[in-house]
Formats: structure tokens, C-alpha cells, sequence
């Protein structure tokens, strides 16, 4: 078993043309119904850095929970957008992009590593004391383009530190599509033997043709939780200019059926949403 968290605030946070916000709720309303783990929604950030997450709490207030046990998470930068997020019961998890490259932590969040570490110290809090579990986004996890040092020594300090603060799911984070079978194997094979009182799982960026040994190396190596974005829209606008697609949720879904992987899939529904994601992107 696996699980697929499908991530369409991941697809559509870079958009420049402004979704509008019933699009945006029917699109996730249906998503609901299609079986995944938990669906990244959307982000109470700065609507001045994302402007096509400003209408998040709306599209919330539209969103019907399904009774199959998918969840929602909503990705945050801050103590003040922690804030925000807690007030909504539906929510179950917040997310924090916490990036081992000093570079990209300051374009991203505007914080340095160090400032993020007491960032992630009051988010925790508030996640504690409104009934939420904090994710953390390990950003730039598989290398970066910015010269700053990477290895699997680094990833894990970092880990160490959080998981002390009761932090007990990391997803390592592409971000710009360095990830490949040589560092996928390196980090999971590491990690998850390290921690076992963890989940660690994988947010692939990807092109069309190395999807799968993605997959493939870090399932191999013992992951079990994966985000994709249907048809791989998306990328980190705070990253470079030219994306690299988000890892598409059929691959993840056909990768399953062809190793007899059980993902709680419903794929009548993700078919249907397979044609409603053309009706959102413009």
C-alpha cells in the first residue's frame, strides 16, 4: 500500500491567469472523491508571492469532505499563515517548505535556515494545540542549483532536528528535477533505516522520460508516500523561471497497477478528473 497525495495547489499556484474560485472548488470537490491519501489544496501565504492562493479560505469553505478518509493540507510559510490555517477544522495538516539550501530558503520563504528552524518551532505549537500535524517539505532535498552543499549528512541534521520537535512526516522535495536513481537510493536508503518512526516520502518534479526510475528507486528503497499533480502541472515559481512538471499522478497510478501496488484509487473518478483538469489550467 501506498499512499498518493495529490497536490493541485502544487499546479496551480504558478498559473499567472487568476483560476476562479468555483473552478478551483469543483476541481477539488471532485478530487475528494477519487481516493487519495490527502489533497494538497492550497496555502495561506502572501497573496503578493502567490496571488492565485488568495482565495484559499473561499475555496475551503466550498470543499465537501468525502466520507473515504482523504484529507486536506494546506501549505504555510509563516506563524501568521499557521495561524490562519488552524482556524479551519477541515484542515488535518499543515505543510512547511523547509529548504536545506540557504539560497533557496531565502527566495522561498524569505527566512534563513536558522530563522526557519524557530518558524517551524511556533508552527509546531499551533499544530499541537488546534489538533493539526505539521509536515515538513524537505526543499531542495535532492541537491540545488546554487552551488550550496548537499549530502545525505545534511538532509539527515535537519531531520534530527525537527523530528525532536514531534515532527514525524518529512516529504523530500525535488523542487527543480535533480533527483535521480544514484541520490533517490542514497537518501531513502539512509533515511528510512535511520528512522523508522518516521514516513518519508517523495516530491518528484520530472520530465517525460524519467519518471519512472524516480518512482521505481524510491519505492525500491522504501517509500511509500508520494505526491503527484494530474497531467504533472506545476513547479515552485520561487525556484528559476523554466519549471520542471510535478511528478503526473497517472504515472504514480500506472506504476502501481503494473507492480500489483494497492493505492485506494477509484479509477472511474480519477478518469473524470484526468478530463476535468483541461477545463481548469487555461
Amino acid at each position: 500500500m501506498i499512499k498518493i497525495v495529490e497536490c493541485p495547489r502544487d499546479a496551480m499556484q504558478g498559473i499567472k491567469t487568476f483560476i476562479p474560485t468555483e473552478v478551483k472548488s469543483r476541481y477539488i470537490n471532485h478530487l475528494l472523491k477519487v481516493g487519495f491519501d490527502t489533497i494538497d489544496f492550497g496555502s495561506f501565504v502572501s497573496p503578493k508571492a502567490i496571488p492565485q492562493m488568495k482565495d484559499t479560505a473561499e475555496v475551503l469553505d466550498n470543499l465537501d469532505l468525502e466520507e473515504n478518509g482523504t484529507q486536506l493540507l494546506a501549505i504555510v510559510a509563516n506563524q501568521r499563515g499557521a495561524n490562519d490555517a488552524a482556524k479551519f477544522e477541515k484542515i488535518k495538516y499543515l505543510g512547511y517548505p523547509f529548504s536545506i539550501s540557504e539560497t533557496f530558503q531565502l527566495r522561498n520563504t524569505n527566512a534563513t535556515i536558522e530563522e526557519s528552524v524557530e518558524r517551524v518551532k511556533s508552527i509546531q505549537e499551533i499544530c499541537v494545540q488546534s489538533n493539526k500535524e505539521l509536515v515538513i517539505y524537505i526543499s531542495m532535498g535532492f541537491g540545488n542549483p546554487y552551488g550550496d552543499p548537499w549530502n545525505v549528512e545534511i538532509v539527515q541534521k535537519w531531520v534530527d532536528a525537527l523530528s525532536e520537535m514531534g515532527i514525524s512526516i518529512f516529504q523530500l522535495s525535488d523542487t527543480i528535477g535533480v533527483a535521480n536513481p544514484l541520490n533517490i537510493e542514497y537518501l531513502f536508503s539512509n533515511l528510512i533505516k535511520t528512522y523508522p518512526n518516521l514516513e518519508i516520502g517523495a516530491h518528484f518534479h520530472t520530465q517525460a522520460h524519467n519518471w519512472k526510475e524516480k518512482i521505481s528507486t524510491a519505492y525500491q528503497n522504501g517509500c511509500r508516500r508520494f505526491d503527484g499533480a494530474v497531467r504533472g502541472y506545476g513547479g515552485c515559481p520561487m525556484a528559476k523561471d523554466e519549471l520542471t512538471g510535478n511528478m503526473p499522478t497517472e504515472h504514480l497510478i500506472k506504476y502501481c497497477e503494473e507492480e500489483g501496488i494497492e493505492a485506494g484509487i477509484n479509477m472511474e473518478q480519477f478518469n473524470r478528473a484526468m478530463q476535468m483538469v483541461l477545463e481548469v489550467f487555461p
